[in-house]
């Protein structure tokens, strides 16, 4: 700030020689205005440099990142800029020496929050970019709720740091202030350690994806899809109609199936004819099985076999997979199985094998 001074001293003398006033205030008003002006310039200039050059630079990159970054923190910069002139062209006048302190501590005060500010802006659109391309990407729902939360969080945790900056640099002793913090989060924690257990788990289901918005999974005796994943809870749509709501904590702690990757079904059925099923047709009854399945859209074998003689039929284990995740689509393929099995068995008079029961009576009864 030395040049600044200097500038006030030099317009009051500048004055002084050709005789337009001797009060010295004069002068440094003069300068505290010209400085202001100069950084309007600066500031203009420096969001035209945004505006301009920046953005059209930021346009011709792959990524949309930098172009909302640019965009969200033009305006801001350009305040900041003005800030410093107008803190600069106040030190210019020396009847508020006296309040020196308090002034200094202010603009400090300012452009620490609006430092803080543009970083939360920056924040966001890293958070916003990272949704957007996830969401392209998975083709997946992620849960606002979640994204909220983290981005206050870390909007808490800027602030908090501006705050010890702004006493720090105020000169006023931080040590109880992080005492406090530190004391205060601790009893939070103990006050709320169920909810913050929930909190960590939705964030550990955030990152890690174990699930998300849409998965079919199974939870302990659970079976339904993912409808909706909260800081405390996941709500579940069962498959019976209701919905399952289950804390984050307790979710994660059992084993989960999801069948977000299956790509495809591995089905095994069995089928039994009676004993008195002739060779012959017992011998026919694979490839009329095969025929069945292949006739099937999205079907591929695996194999066939004649497995056992059961206590009332001859049964035959059958191995398909179903390239295809869907469960309703699985159910619509083994009832057409089953459909065709029985009008093929009953054109070769095969018979189906059903539980039977012999009973024997005594003669002398």
């Amino acid at each position: 700030m030395n040049m600044a001074i200097n500038l006030g001293e030099y317009i009051s003398r500048l004055l002084q020689e050709n005789n337009i006033t001797s009060d010295p205030i004069i002068g440094q008003s003069i300068a505290a205005v010209l400085i202001f002006i100069l950084a309007l310039i600066v500031g203009w200039i420096v969001y035209h440099l945004f505006e301009h050059y920046f953005s059209k630079w930021a346009k011709k990159t792959k990524t949309t990142l930098d172009d909302q970054i640019i965009k969200n923190v033009k305006r801001p910069i350009y305040f900041l800029v003005i800030l410093i002139g107008a803190w600069n062209a106040v030190d210019q006048l020396t009847f508020l020496d006296i309040f020196t302190v308090y002034t200094s501590f202010i603009f400090l005060t300012v452009e620490i929050l609006l430092i803080a500010y543009i970083i939360t802006r920056v924040i966001n659109v890293i958070l916003a970019w990272y949704v957007d391309r996830k969401t392209k990407t998975a083709g997946k729902q992620i849960s606002t709720n979640i994204l909220i939360i983290f981005r206050r969080s870390l909007h808490a945790i800027v602030y908090i740091f501006a705050f010890l900056t702004i006493l720090y640099v105020g000169k006023i002793d931080i040590s109880g202030a992080i005492v406090g913090l530190g004391v205060g989060g601790i009893a939070i924690a103990f006050a709320l350690q169920s909810v913050l257990s929930d909190v960590f788990s939705a964030f550990s289901i955030y990152f890690d994806h174990p699930f998300e918005i849409g998965d079919f999974i199974i939870v302990g005796d659970y079976a339904g899809t993912v409808s909706h994943v909260s800081m405390k809870s996941t709500r579940v749509q069962l498959l019976q109609g209701e919905e399952l709501i289950m804390s984050n904590r307790t979710i994660l702690d059992r084993s989960i199936r999801n069948f977000k990757k299956l790509q495809k079904r591995r089905i095994v059925f069995s089928i039994g004819v009676t004993y008195d099923t002739p060779v012959a047709k017992l011998k026919k009854i694979p490839d009329i099985l095969k025929n069945i399945i292949n006739n099937c859209e999205l079907t591929d074998i695996d194999r066939i076999h004649f497995k056992e003689y059961g206590p009332f039929s001859l049964n035959f284990e059958i191995v398909y997979y179903v390239n295809a995740p869907d469960y309703v689509k699985y159910m619509d393929i083994q009832h057409k199985i089953n459909m065709d099995i029985k009008e093929a068995f009953e054109k070769e008079d095969i018979q189906i094998a059903f539980p039977t029961q012999t009973i024997i009576l005594n003669k002398n009864s």
